[in-house]
């Protein structure tokens, strides 16, 4: 039997997704369930304004890394084939 192990692009996706559930569950939320206003905006209504952008640019950019990463690696091997 066989065993497979997660490459590294597969690990990242599963902490990217463990990190957006932790953050609109139980302990994020508490914290900024508050009657305060920052700007005229409660608190816990800018916390999803500005943390659900944030959430997908962070997952943008690393799959714009990825991508990046992935031609690089088409350039060495082409690189490499050619010199053989």
């Amino acid at each position: 039997m066989k065993h497979q192990r997660f490459s590294p692009l597969a690990e990242a996706w599963i902490l990217f997704f463990l990190l957006g559930v932790l953050m609109i569950n139980y302990p994020f939320t508490h914290i900024f369930n508050k009657l305060t206003l920052v700007l005229g905006v409660p608190m816990m209504v800018l916390y999803f304004l500005l943390g659900w952008p944030l959430s997908i640019a962070v997952i943008y950019f690393f799959t714009r890394s990825l991508n990046h990463g992935d031609a690089e690696s088409a350039d060495h091997e082409d690189r490499d084939q050619g010199e053989s």
